[in-house]
């Protein structure tokens, strides 16, 4: 690409840009008030760049940008965008799993309370996220104890209720929504209540329980008088354990860093109602110890960005570029007022350094935990290159395996190890497109073909070895498509489950490694992991083709009837043994069609 052409067309406007590699690659994004200056800027030989922006220019192949309306807006995408792209160059939350919530069904009549790590806008109300699901699972239970919601699946809205009230209600675990034994009312008068304490207001919610409890006592009801006194006694005993930080019963996020090479340890301390009630630490990656502002704000940005509940108050440990625009995001998240502010004494201050100190232990225990990490598997990858005589360590292994039955529903996967370990983000799953019957070694060609032919295109660069699932004949299939691409001196093996024996290319005879060496332990986990994974997406694949298929052919079953009895019972083999009156709860199911979905699966086998 002319950068040089591109430069000269970038409009005087806010927006986002991308900054991609000769392969297409997004590797920086970032935002501006005005493009043509923000973007040029990195061109400029005359400004005192950092090695990181060096870098970053060196790699530049093509630039993408997007005009936005404001500076808020522009801010907004560039969160989505490295969210989206995770460009190597920004800086980014380096924890890739999913964190759980706790979610309050309240887009539903009677809601439940559980755990989940999907967020999504459908009305309903999520807590979290929590890095300690110890702590998610202490929080149900306690929840569950103290306030008799239900926890079943069952869609109750929409139909007659008509049910056996199960063993929980029996228990007096739940006031039994299903067969119409408890007002609406005082059922999302209870869900109020749970959500308050999980906001952290546990203050609030006592005084209310104690009105709750004086109402009662009035009117005579002393069972349930005695019900709430317990349930105030509960929550009193949680909040005697949390630190009583902040006089002023604020609501407030504590934020602050610590910092070592390109990693830094983000400390997030939660007080709600003046009370401590979480502490969260999350690692970041591409940071440096000069550039606090940059991680503060990046981190800002990736925290903020799907967080269900925002303080009026963050603590910074520094005052930071961009406030105004980062206050304005978060006011219209909010619904209203929040303030960034930096304590340089008091009470607010000493909370920061509280933060400081734990985000300085917390990075410490992770750099110890990595390079424990780091260590144990080398020895592994060491062991492989001197049984396998190859001439580099393998550091990156990428393993492919063939699922199908007699040629139904092929497919194919392809799983990477980074220095021992697995590496999730990595895998790929193929369906097999040009072969026909069951052939082995024809989709292991195609397999082979597809994979290694794109990354020669993307120009990126191949593993330092490749692992095939089988002996001779699969080995061969493999080599043969390499042989094609002009890939030579690819190291390549076969692993052969029956006796574990290691083919490699030029030689008939099999390599038998020690079968206590940790060499052939990491090969056979490679190997494992790529034949669980494609046996996954083929029983998923066959599973939605029999399910569908079965469920297409009765009579009176289409689409929409179809998916609510999945969405209900969860699978075909539930539907096949559910009775007429089950399949009849469903929403849209008469009693007749019912019938004829029970005596149609019971007449048909499963294929």
């Amino acid at each position: 690409m002319d950068i040089e052409k591109q430069l000269d067309n970038l409009p005087d406007a806010s927006g986002v840009y991308l900054m991609k590699n000769k392969a297409g690659e997004v590797i920086y994004v970032g935002k501006a008030k005005s493009l043509r200056k923000r973007v040029r800027s990195y061109f400029q030989k005359s400004r005192n760049h950092s090695f990181k922006t060096k870098a970053l220019v060196k790699r530049i192949d093509d630039i993408d940008y997007i005009i936005t309306d404001s500076e808020v807006e522009a801010l907004i995408l560039e969160a989505t965008m490295i969210k989206k792209h995770n460009p190597k160059f920004n800086i980014r939350l380096k924890d890739d799993k999913t964190y759980p919530y706790i979610k309050v069904t309240t887009n539903e009549d009677y809601p439940r309370v559980f755990k989940t790590r999907i967020v999504k806008k459908d009305g309903a109300k999520y807590f979290g996220p929590y890095t300690d699901v110890n702590a998610v699972h202490k929080t149900l239970k306690l929840l569950r104890d103290l306030f008799p919601l239900r926890d079943c699946k069952k869609d109750i809205s929409q139909k007659e209720k008509k049910d056996r009230a199960c063993l929980n209600y029996h228990i007096e675990k739940c006031l039994g929504p299903c067969v119409n034994n408890v007002d609406l009312d005082k059922y999302k008068t209870m869900v109020d209540e749970i959500c308050l304490f999980l906001k952290g207001k546990q203050q609030d919610l006592i005084e209310e329980l104690k009105e709750e409890m004086e109402q009662a006592a009035d009117k005579q009801e002393f069972e349930r008088a005695a019900e709430l006194r317990d349930q105030i006694e509960a929550i009193k005993k949680i909040t005697e354990k949390q630190k009583v930080v902040s006089s002023d019963f604020a609501d407030q996020d504590v934020i602050a860093t610590s910092h070592q090479d390109d990693l830094a340890c983000v400390q997030v301390m939660v007080v709600r109602n003046g009370r401590l009630v979480g502490e969260e630490d999350f690692i970041m990656e591409g940071t440096s110890v000069e550039a606090i502002n940059e991680t503060l704000i990046a981190f800002l940005k990736q925290y903020y960005m799907n967080a269900n509940y925002i303080p009026k108050e963050v603590l910074l440990e520094i005052e930071i570029e961009d406030k105004e625009i980062i206050e304005d995001w978060l006011n219209d998240k909010r619904g209203s007022r929040v303030y960034l502010r930096a304590p340089q004494r008091g009470a607010k201050n000493q909370l920061i350094n509280m933060a400081q100190r734990n985000a300085k232990y917390n990075l410490k225990d992770y750099l110890i935990k990595s390079d424990y990490q780091k260590r144990k598997p080398l020895k592994a990858v060491k062991e492989l290159q001197t049984y396998l005589d190859l001439s580099q360590p393998p550091i990156r292994i990428e393993g492919f395996d063939i699922s199908n039955i007699q040629g139904t529903d092929p497919v194919a996967s392809l799983v990477v190890f980074e220095n021992g370990s697995s590496k999730k983000g990595d895998y790929r799953r193929f369906k097999i497109k040009t072969v026909e019957g069951p052939d082995d070694f024809a989709m292991m060609k195609e397999v082979i073909k597809r994979r290694y032919s794109r990354l020669l295109e993307e120009d990126r660069k191949l593993p330092d070895l490749i692992l095939i699932d089988g002996g001779k004949g699969q080995l061969n299939a493999a080599l043969e498509v390499l042989d094609e691409l002009g890939i030579n001196d690819q190291a390549i093996i076969g692993l052969a489950k029956k006796k574990e024996e290691v083919f490699v290319e030029g030689k008939s005879d099999p390599i038998i490694l020690p079968r206590d060496s940790e060499a052939l332990y990491l090969l056979q986990r490679v190997r494992d992991e790529a034949h669980r994974f494609a046996v996954n997406y083929h029983r998923k694949l066959r599973s939605r083709r029999v399910t569908h298929s079965m469920l297409d052919d009765i009579p009176g079953i289409g689409q929409k009837r179809r998916e609510r009895l999945l969405q209900y019972f969860g699978s075909l083999d539930k539907i096949r043994k559910a009775s007429v009156e089950e399949l009849s709860e469903v929403r849209g199911i008469s009693e007749g069609i019912a019938t004829t979905v029970y005596n149609y699966l019971r007449e048909h086998t499963r294929p």
